[in-house]
């Protein structure tokens, strides 16, 4: 079941002049057919959230926090952390989180898209330069438009041979960061981490990975990839954040000591917000404590993605970007001069799939690039092969037609 929480907005003779230019740029992406609507959706099956590993939907990560407790009776954290905010029980979880992923500090922020703006902000002065994968997160273009930095340049996604050269015309300018992901949200494809760590190191600069749909996934205890890889040592920082397959709400920066202490005295969102809350805390540090726990594994996972990508092989299903992490992506491009045909057939298919019960959502521009709109599929442990098969058969069957 669909509900729709958005209204509709109307011109009226007593809108300002600011209300008249946001109405027009609204009224832009209705025409475009991207208008962007609040949804509740609950009931079917859930291929749609990022819930990978059902620390959230199954109740497994409530039941942890209930067996152990907040671990303070306030409610709110009073203030940021370096006013009335800090406390034993978040130094605690950053002490956890930095031994677990194989790191000599941490430093928790309230999401994942406040540590990224942190980082990159705070790190980057005027005369570094920064090399951003043209697919990162939008957190992490975000925190490069936010810092005083004046080379800003991005390379094409997971190109090697790009890097190379915008490194070597870039080394001898300053301070280097080179910024990617280790899992695109989108495609779910990784990046190329073994041989963009030899790179960087040839030309000095430091690589920054953001682990955000790696964590819980990828390593015997989801350490990350980059754990995964044996590279903890040689990338600069790393973010992990709670909100993914952890089932909570979060993030952490992992690196050094000096980065940590640099980040508590510049990292504008960690110093200018409240502290998160006591029960958030909680949930994170049990959402560690069921990583570390003698009976976690996260094998099953792995196994229904690689029997997802055997059927999506079988069936041929056109347009499928082939991905070892849980999110498989279905790709409809539309055209790049804006028409609404193919966006009309991706949304129809992703109603189609609601309909019968399969909650899979249609990714359209801005959020990815014109001509880039696609069905993006979420595997978590709780689902089935049954399911899979009926997904794979009414995406297929939409092809056929």
């Amino acid at each position: 079941m669909l509900i729709r929480t958005s209204t509709t907005i109307t011109m009226h003779s007593s809108m300002n002049r600011l209300e008249q230019k946001l109405f027009e740029k609204l009224g832009e992406r209705q025409e475009n057919d991207n208008l962007r609507q609040l949804t509740t959706v609950r009931a079917g099956v859930d291929f749609y959230s990022n819930d990978y590993l059902g620390f959230s939907t199954t109740g497994l990560l409530q039941q942890q926090i209930k067996d152990h407790g907040t671990g303070n009776t306030l409610t709110g954290a009073t203030g940021s952390r370096l006013l009335s905010g800090n406390s034993k029980e978040i130094e605690a979880l950053e002490q956890t989180i930095a031994s677990f992923h194989g790191a000599e500090a941490a430093l928790v922020f309230n999401s994942g898209y406040d540590a990224n703006t942190g980082l990159v902000a705070a790190l980057a002065q005027r005369h570094t330069t920064i090399l951003y994968d043209e697919l990162c997160h939008a957190s992490i273009i975000d925190g490069v438009r936010l810092s005083i930095c004046t080379g800003k340049y991005k390379f094409r996604h997971n190109d090697l041979n790009d890097l190379a050269e915008k490194l070597a015309r870039n080394t001898d300018k300053g301070p280097v960061l080179v910024l990617v992901e280790s899992v695109y949200s989108m495609d779910g494809d990784t990046a190329p981490l073994q041989p963009m760590v030899d790179l960087c190191e040839c030309y000095d600069a430091q690589l920054i990975v953001d682990e955000a749909h790696a964590t819980g996934v990828f390593g015997v205890r989801g350490e990350g990839l980059v754990a995964a890889l044996g590279l903890q040592q040689r990338i600069f920082a790393r973010v992990h954040t709670f909100g993914k397959a952890l089932g909570c709400q979060g993030a952490a920066v992992v690196g050094s000591s000096l980065l940590r202490q640099y980040l508590i005295n510049f990292a504008r969102p960690f110093i200018y917000t409240t502290a998160p809350s006591f029960p958030a805390i909680a949930a994170a540090s049990c959402a560690y404590r069921l990583l570390t726990h003698p009976s976690f594994t996260n094998q099953p996972l792995h196994d229904l993605i690689r029997f997802f990508r055997q059927e999506a092989l079988r069936y041929g299903i056109e347009g499928w970007k082939d991905s070892l992490s849980p999110i498989q992506a279905f790709l409809f491009p539309s055209a790049t001069d804006g028409s609404t045909t193919e966006k009309g057939r991706i949304k129809a298919l992703s109603h189609q799939l609601q309909q019968a019960g399969l909650q899979v959502n249609a990714i359209l521009p801005p959020t990815v690039a014109p001509g880039k709109d696609r069905l993006r599929v979420c595997l978590h442990t709780f689902n089935t092969k049954e399911q899979i098969t009926t997904l794979l058969t009414l995406v297929k069957q939409a092809q056929v037609d």
